[in-house]
């Protein structure tokens, strides 16, 4: 299996050392990995990997049967040996972006769950932009500029933001109703990744995330439109602070 080394407080990471445990003239399966594979919400991690003669650029990443598989394309040189030691390098500009989308969506979630009672559907993270889906709710053009103010006093506020394994039996205990789809996640995980906003949320995520809010900018709700009966999705962008 691959150690995903990013977990549960080094998404900061983005240039490392690893061994090469497989590779094919498609994908480089690594011991342990800093590269975030697609999911919840967040699409994967770009940038390359080198060896002692060779090199290649990684276009995806993705998780398989407890492996990562960093997808590769513009090989130069022979495909790596199992047991060769790779320096993998993330886009770090694309990575802090991701960083600072997915702590954004946490406080914009947690406000509309403290304000209207919306519970997040659904998420897409984009290096530019994002979106969250909220139910039941319904938005007025009123509730919207009142999220987006809400939302960048607390990222004005500077909070910290810590990442640590917590034992399952405390993040069920200390997870608000609505705030997580725990019951989506496998009883045999344990303990899990929580991501917790200094007095202020608290919430199991596997993401990458900033470690305090005022790395984030200010958030700008660009679109707010229904996607079905009492289902709301919100767009935004970040802009520098």
């Amino acid at each position: 299996m691959t150690e995903q080394r990013y977990l549960p407080d080094e998404d900061g990471v983005t240039e490392f050392k690893a061994t090469v445990t497989e590779a094919t003239d498609d994908y480089v399966i690594l011991d342990g990995t800093y590269f975030y594979p697609e999911g919840g919400g967040q699409p994967a991690d770009r940038g390359s990997l080198s060896w002692d003669g060779g090199r290649a650029a990684v276009r995806d990443v993705r998780k398989n049967h407890g492996d990562v598989r960093h997808y590769v394309e513009e090989i130069e040189g022979e495909v790596p040996e199992s047991g060769a030691t790779v320096r993998g390098e993330i886009d770090a500009e694309r990575r802090a972006a991701h960083r600072r989308m997915h702590t954004a969506q946490h406080v914009v979630s947690r406000v509309v769950l403290d304000e209207y009672g919306g519970e997040t559907a659904g998420n897409q993270i984009h290096a530019d932009r994002s979106r969250i889906d909220f139910e039941p709710v319904a938005f007025s053009e009123d509730d919207v500029e009142a999220i987006e103010r809400t939302a960048n006093e607390i990222i004005a506020r500077d909070l910290a933001v810590t990442k640590a394994e917590r034992p399952r039996a405390e993040a069920e205990r200390r997870v608000d109703d609505g705030r997580a789809l725990l019951d989506l996640i496998p009883d045999s995980v344990d303990p899990l990744r929580v991501v917790e906003i200094e007095d202020y949320d608290y919430c199991p995520c596997g993401g990458t995330h900033v470690d305090s809010l005022g790395e984030i900018g200010r958030i700008r709700i660009t679109d707010c439109e229904s996607k079905g009966a009492d289902t709301e999705r919100i767009e935004f962008v970040l802009d520098d602070a």
